[in-house]
């Protein structure tokens, strides 16, 4: 796999941060891209200004852009102060050093709002053998957030059925018990321009977190779009849609829809419910929140959100669980996802049982 370094490297912490890390990229095989190529690359390394982020222009989808950015001191809220840098840089990953000699810190950002440490260590190679442990999975993930519509829905689902309503009622519950946090206002960070990139590489139009789904039937499920408000889910085809199937060849998921609808893109997680859903005829719907439980098993790495790792490594955990149409799984710093046979079952265990905070590790 190829690997590009972009942007200044201001510093000298920056500079030996960007010089350690292509040494462990080619040590584990990577090879750099050459002076004068410009074509796309699985990883991108792109050293950013604090004080004026701009994103690197992806040409793929499957480009991962992890943004390295120095700051002159550590903020009271690291995330806080780190997650719009990581948002204006359309970067997948943000790796925030800290600049005060007497306590250098090194700092994971996800898009998922995850923050965590990576420890430092006298020994350069293995302070970098860490910083590779922790990012390695996650530039090596394939997505699956690709989605093929097609215009079959049959009319007598156009307005939805019994179980649409009780995904609109779910929304609606998760609203109230305030676990799904807003959309991270992009328009406020992006300049024009840079939005419509986005918008037109991942076909997004906001970051959510959290989503539903119900089973329909043996092989389709109904699941929330992307980006929408999960109390306010109307629309057969554009707030809620029916995933039937997974094109392996084509890497995307296929939905039906109504054909007089502008569709909208189902959820990045809609992989996972599939793979859940293809592996336990039992479970009825899932749910997934960016909040935890105590005492739940867990995934050990945290892929993004829309991977097929990410999907595997939860659908694993659902299947060592004492019943899996009743599990409850922790994805690492990120949030829970739960099974059931309803969503009616999956509420009344939750009630009174979710921490908003999710721990960090």
């Amino acid at each position: 796999m190829r690997f590009r370094v972009f942007g200044r490297q201001s510093s000298a912490r920056t500079a030996r941060f960007g010089h350690l890390l292509q040494q462990v990229l080619v040590r584990h095989g990577w090879e750099p891209l050459k002076e004068g190529e410009d074509e796309a690359v699985k990883l991108v390394v792109h050293f950013l200004d604090a004080d004026a982020p701009r994103p690197y222009r992806r040409k793929a989808q499957a480009t991962f852009v992890v943004g390295v950015v120095e700051l002159s001191r550590r903020p009271a809220n690291v995330l806080t102060a780190a997650y719009p840098l990581l948002v204006r840089s359309l970067s997948n990953l943000l790796i925030v050093l800290t600049a005060e000699e007497n306590r250098p810190e090194t700092y994971f950002i996800t898009l998922e709002q995850g923050c965590y440490p990576i420890g430092e260590c006298p020994d350069p190679e293995v302070y970098m053998e860490r910083v590779w442990a922790r990012l390695a999975p996650l530039a090596t993930a394939q997505l699956v957030i690709d989605n093929r519509f097609e215009p079959d829905l049959p009319p007598q689902l156009w307005e939805g059925d019994e179980r649409t309503a009780a995904l609109r009622e779910a929304g609606r519950r998760l609203a109230a018990w305030d676990v799904l946090p807003a959309p991270f206002p992009l328009e406020e960070l992006l300049d024009p321009r840079d939005l419509r990139h986005v918008k037109r590489l991942f076909g997004i139009g906001g970051l959510s977190y959290g989503n539903l789904s119900a089973r329909r039937d043996e092989t389709t499920f109904w699941m929330s779009a992307s980006g929408v408000n999960k109390a306010d889910l109307r629309e057969i085809g554009r707030d809620i849609l029916l995933v039937k199937g997974y094109d392996e060849a084509a890497n995307a998921i296929v939905l039906s829809v109504p054909p007089h609808i502008e569709p909208r893109r189902v959820s990045v997680d809609a992989i996972e419910h599939w793979m859940i859903y293809q592996e336990n005829p039992e479970v009825g719907a899932i749910v997934h929140v960016h909040a935890w439980m105590e005492g739940i098993p867990s995934t050990e790495i945290n892929y993004p959100c829309g991977t097929r790792e990410l999907a595997q490594e939860v659908a694993r955990c659902i299947r060592r669980a004492p019943d899996p149409s009743r599990a409850v799984v922790g994805l690492k710093n990120h949030g829970i996802t739960v099974t059931g046979p309803s969503l009616e079952d999956i509420f009344a265990r939750l009630e009174g049982k979710l921490i908003r905070q999710v721990p960090m590790t």
